[in-house]
């Protein structure tokens, strides 16, 4: 008889410890009630960081708070019609303007007059790099389970807009007929790395050019999707909760046409060689895909091979 009461009460203890409750200490309720407001946003930066200081790997550039300012961050809020349904708002604004410098040996100094151990007079490139991404998105989302594990699916629509600049300034001034030694056709210049992906950008090398750029712009990409995800969250403390979300979905963008102004050399019609500022267009593109996301937490877009990375998120309601 005893060992049954054991058994019982064993059993019962082990039942009370996996039967999750579901409200704190306080009498808060863990999950999300109707009404209820929430915000989600990619935690990838926190989760990287906090595993490089455990690992002992260096976290340098790799600080919350520079990574939550990255182009790729889509905010998700939520309004619950019940605990069991929600409406979204997909959101992702991002600008950005960064400026490179480079100093170069300046063209218009006599090098005979500079005498050893003086170095010659410097000038500065300039390299002025900006971006918009403007996204929106609505959606509906269902939710299943009655733990502090919720699983939930839904679908969103979507749009975005996205455009780049870049401008470029020398310090040496380009001359299409020297008349002294203090000018010359071909100055001094930085060639610069445009490549946003590149592991170089925004740096340099300079060297004499008759032919340097001044400006490039991107035509404007407009876009138009639709996608269905599913994910799971935990509700580690009431109301917060961090999960991951995953999609499939199918999209359409294009881009316009985009321009490329440089400085160079030519003859005029008299024979002879000035220097002028060349426009040329660029042809624009368009894109149809039906894939997953996410690429490191941007669901707007296409972004070729590195779709398929779901990120971690974190959402708080109130």
């Amino acid at each position: 008889m005893k060992k049954s009461v054991l058994v019982i009460a064993l059993a019962a203890g082990i039942t009370s410890a996996f039967a999750q409750d579901l409200t704190s200490k306080k009498g808060e309720p863990m999950l999300p009630e109707a009404n209820d407001w929430a915000i989600s946003l990619n935690a990838d930066p926190i989760f990287r960081f906090v595993g490089n200081a455990f690992s002992g790997a260096t976290n340098t550039n790799q600080a919350p708070a520079v990574e939550w300012l990255n182009g790729n961050q889509t905010i998700i809020g939520k309004k619950f019609i019940d605990e069991k349904t929600a409406y979204r708002v997909l959101v992702r604004l991002g600008f950005t303007n960064q400026t490179f410098k480079n100093s170069v040996q300046d063209d218009a100094q006599d090098l005979s007059t500079v005498i050893f151990p003086s170095i010659p007079a410097m000038v500065t490139d300039k390299y002025k790099h900006s971006t918009t991404n403007i996204a929106i998105g609505a959606g509906k989302e269902w939710r299943r389970g009655k733990t502090r594990l919720q699983g939930f699916y839904g679908a969103d629509v979507m749009i975005w807009m996205a455009s780049s600049k870049d401008k470029m300034t020398y310090g040496n001034t380009m001359t299409g007929n020297p008349t002294s030694v203090t000018q010359t056709s071909t100055p001094l210049s930085t060639t610069w790395d445009t490549d946003p992906t590149s592991g170089n950008f925004g740096t340099g090398t300079s060297s004499p050019l008759s032919k340097r750029m001044t400006q490039q712009k991107s035509g404007m990409t407009l876009g138009i999707g639709i996608r269905g995800f599913i994910g799971a969250e935990y509700f580690i403390f009431p109301k917060i909760a961090v999960g991951a979300e995953y999609g499939w979905g199918l999209g359409y963008q294009m881009t316009g046409k985009g321009s490329k102004t440089t400085e160079e050399q030519g003859l005029d019609a008299s024979g002879n060689n000035i220097v002028g500022t060349v426009e040329r267009k660029t042809e624009g593109n368009s894109k149809l895909g039906i894939d997953t996301d996410l690429n490191q937490g941007n669901m707007f877009g296409f972004k070729g091979s590195n779709t398929g990375t779901a990120s971690l998120r974190v959402t708080f309601h109130f």
